[in-house]
């Protein structure tokens, strides 16, 4: 049977670097969607070799630095981030993450932590 609504209560919750994440409906291989809510930042330079990442921006601001280029972004942007681009920012933010194809941890590469002190805040 397949499931077409995917709760909160059913999600999957972590806390990483930084950021709080609920995972919904992991069992789709296409694509992984992920509530982001960031108070700081997220402390750590990351890239994905097989998936795009595509950030929501729902509220508040921040900049993303991507391949060490800084983007500035606020509520309504939407961020879109090829394979293989290295990825971190701060600022305060609730954000919608789409990963395509789906997120699997065998394809993430951990780049190096960021420091609180390298934050802009």
């Amino acid at each position: 049977m397949t499931t077409y609504r995917h709760t909160v209560e059913e999600a999957g919750r972590f806390h990483k670097h930084g950021i709080d994440l609920t995972v919904y409906g992991q069992d789709d291989p296409a694509a992984t969607v992920v509530r982001v809510n960031v108070e700081r930042g997220h402390f750590q330079e990351f890239l994905n070799t097989r998936s795009s990442y595509t950030y929501y921006i729902v509220s508040g601001r921040g900049v993303f630095h991507l391949n060490g280029e800084p983007v500035a972004v606020g509520a309504t942007d939407l961020i879109t981030v090829p394979p293989n681009t290295r990825i971190f920012y701060f600022g305060a933010m609730e954000m919608v993450l789409t990963v395509a194809p789906a997120f699997d941890e065998r394809d993430e590469r951990h780049v190096r932590f960021i420091s609180e002190s390298e934050s802009p805040d």
